[in-house]
């Protein structure tokens, strides 16, 4: 971990910046990510002054590090290395903040993303740029110089005390273990480059899980019910309330499910559209239920990644909190991480919402 001033021979920053006016930003690397190489922290060291950039290469330095963010007061911090990074970050520091943390009660940063990750769902989200050129250095000294467009409040899922953008039990959990599995057994050597990020996806799809549902079933027995706390909302192809609401309580619905998702974000990674409706309504997490074939989805992948498919098997719902339980065990995966295998989860929104650099340009 470098708290201190980064320091190298070769990783001077231009002394022709002026910065005193500026507004201090924290840059924030995982030096564990494929796309976090030298070039890219030597290009960052020339607009980033030395003691405003960081690198992590384990969870003790992540937690460091937001000590050192929190105690210095930046107002805005950006994080390069994927989702998993960003909401680590993101969780040590509103655990820091928070009635039993070190630093209760102090006022959370803004969080800025640089696109630095493999499937990169929360930076689509805010239209980050890419690294091509000089995208993610523009992005940076934009917000060091005040010239950011808006910024969007963003809710997040409560997992396993843990805060996250999304999480599910079925098929897009058997995808990430199989994933992993095709990363941690095929993806040495020779075949790192090809078995990992969309390579390793397509891998991992077409060589473990398409093979298992050919001769395992993907639907399984399964409950869904509203939390205590709140009404729910049942959801049409358009986004909007279909019905009454339902009451704290209810079942939302009960029967074979090959899926149990929810978000507090459109977009999984690479661009998938999964919760088109999951920024309609303040404090609440879209819950989608999937009763489609594998058949489907392949026959309609171009609308269903775009978030334009609305089949009879979709239902989606408008939730503040709901457990989910499955009569076995399902794969299971949390902000796009393998989790291994779940029947039951509670998903809940979090008490606090963040605030994301949004290159969108909407102020929400």
């Amino acid at each position: 971990m470098l708290v201190q001033p980064l320091r190298s021979p070769d990783l001077r920053r231009a002394p022709s910046a002026d910065v005193s006016v500026e507004p201090k930003v924290a840059v924030l690397l995982n030096a564990n990510a494929r796309k976090v190489d030298a070039r890219v922290v030597k290009s960052l060291s020339h607009v980033v002054p030395e003691q405003d950039l960081f690198l992590s290469r384990s969870e003790l330095d992540g937690r460091r590090i937001a000590q050192t963010v929190l105690e210095r007061g930046y107002p805005m911090v950006f994080t390069g290395g994927g989702d998993g990074t960003f909401m680590g970050f993101v969780n040590e520091v509103l655990q820091q903040v928070g009635p039993r943390g070190r630093f209760a009660g102090q006022p959370v940063p803004r969080f800025g993303i640089l696109k630095l990750g493999t499937g990169n769902g929360i930076a689509n989200h805010v239209n980050a740029s890419g690294t091509r050129g000089d995208g993610i250095l523009n992005d940076v000294l934009r917000a060091r110089t005040g010239e950011v467009p808006g910024f969007r409040p963003m809710d997040l899922l409560m997992v396993d005390g843990q805060r996250a953008p999304f999480a599910g039990l079925g098929v897009d959990g058997k995808v990430l273990n199989d994933y992993i599995w095709v990363k941690e057994n095929l993806g040495k050597g020779l075949f790192k480059s090809v078995l990992t990020g969309s390579g390793g996806y397509f891998s991992a799809v077409a060589c473990k899980t398409v093979p298992h549902y050919l001769t395992n079933s993907t639907w399984v027995e399964c409950e869904v019910v509203n939390g205590p706390s709140s009404e729910a909302y049942r959801l049409g192809p358009d986004g909007q309330p279909q019905g009454a609401p339902l009451a704290p309580g209810d079942v939302l619905f009960r029967g074979k499910l090959m899926m149990a998702a929810a978000g507090t974000m459109p977009f999984y990674g690479y661009g998938l559209r999964m919760f088109p409706f999951s920024c309609g309504r303040r404090g609440f997490m879209q819950l989608r239920l999937g009763q489609v074939t594998p058949t489907q989805v392949l026959a309609n992948l171009p609308r269903m990644w775009a978030g334009r498919w609305f089949p009879e098997g979709l239902h989606d719902f408008h939730v503040r909190e709901a457990t989910i339980r499955f009569a076995r065990p399902m794969p299971f995966q949390v902000g796009g991480d393998a989790a291994g295998y779940r029947d039951q989860v509670n998903l809940s929104v979090a008490p606090e919402s963040i605030e994301l650099v949004d290159f969108n340009g909407a102020l929400n």
